[in-house]
């Protein structure tokens, strides 16, 4: 009988350990699995975006000469080249979707976008939303007026009524400027910069403040309708608007744009649409 006890204790302990043993692998396997299923749901933007063979640029395109459409209705301009030149160096194509600037954040957040790039200045408020790449271009927000304005300086825009681009960061480089801001008599918001340089070349408006890039180019095409002021509120620089996420991304655009620029493409680009090579080093 104590013979038979013994066995059943020893066939009992032998249960219990192997029980044991297989209930730890089983713990330990869960973990691993866990963790490899926590690797694939992290996502790679980059193998993403090969994957798909394409990224997608949300662009204002009526945006000159950074994104617009061309006499044939073609989406052209200084950022489109860009682009174009980042996705062969990448290995993919690149697709242009035009996208309320007001909303373009948005776009790029819920995904119905890769990116924007199209102008988009590099700001801290942007930041908290939104990453970017390496700054690629300086620009000023320039002040134009209609040509035989009496508005020579900023001050000068006391009781007058200024346009800009509704979500831009004229709007915001305007305001900070608080005692030119408060002096104004209107500030109209528009879609488009093209609509706001309409209105003022009617008479609609008294001036409007936009990207000095933007401005140079509607006024080389119409030289006599505008003005520059030399004041301006303020320098900015341009970046590609990607996703915080897509850090993988990001770090393949920049390395693109690095030898875009060191390789003189950029400037290349730059002279083709400033005449001038103003991309930065």
């Amino acid at each position: 009988m104590k013979k038979a006890v013994s066995v059943m204790i020893v066939v009992l302990s032998l249960i219990f350990v192997l029980g044991g043993c297989n209930g730890s692998q089983k713990s330990i396997g869960g973990s691993t699995n866990q963790n490899s299923a926590d690797a694939s749901t992290k996502e790679n933007s980059l193998n993403g975006i090969k994957d798909k063979g394409k990224f997608i640029v949300g662009l204002d395109d009526t945006f000159a000469p950074m994104g617009f459409r061309d006499e044939k209705g073609e989406i052209v301009g200084f950022d489109i080249d860009m682009a174009k030149e980042v996705a062969k160096r990448l290995g993919v194509s690149v697709e242009f979707k035009p996208v309320e600037w007001d909303g373009i954040l948005l776009s790029l957040k819920s995904k119905d976008i890769d990116v924007i790039w199209n102008g988009l200045t590099i700001t801290d408020e942007r930041k908290q939303q939104i990453d970017f790449s390496k700054p690629y271009l300086e620009n000023r927000q320039i002040i134009i007026v209609k040509s035989g304005s009496n508005i020579k300086s900023k001050s000068d825009l006391s009781g007058k009524i200024v346009g800009l681009q509704l979500g831009s960061s004229s709007e915001k480089a305007l305001h900070s400027d608080e005692t030119i801001a408060d002096s104004l008599k209107e500030l109209r918001k528009y879609s488009t910069n093209a609509e706001a340089l309409l209105d003022l070349k009617n008479g609609r408006i008294d001036a409007v403040v936009a990207d000095e890039v933007l401005g140079r180019y509607y006024i080389q095409k119409d030289p006599k309708a505008y003005v520059i002021l030399d004041d301006d509120f303020g320098k900015e620089k341009y970046g590609v608007g990607i996703r915080k996420e897509d850090s993988d991304f990001k770090a393949a655009i920049d390395k693109a744009l690095d030898e875009i620029k060191a390789d003189g493409t950029a400037d290349k680009i730059s002279v083709k649409w400033f005449g001038k090579v103003i991309v930065t080093k």
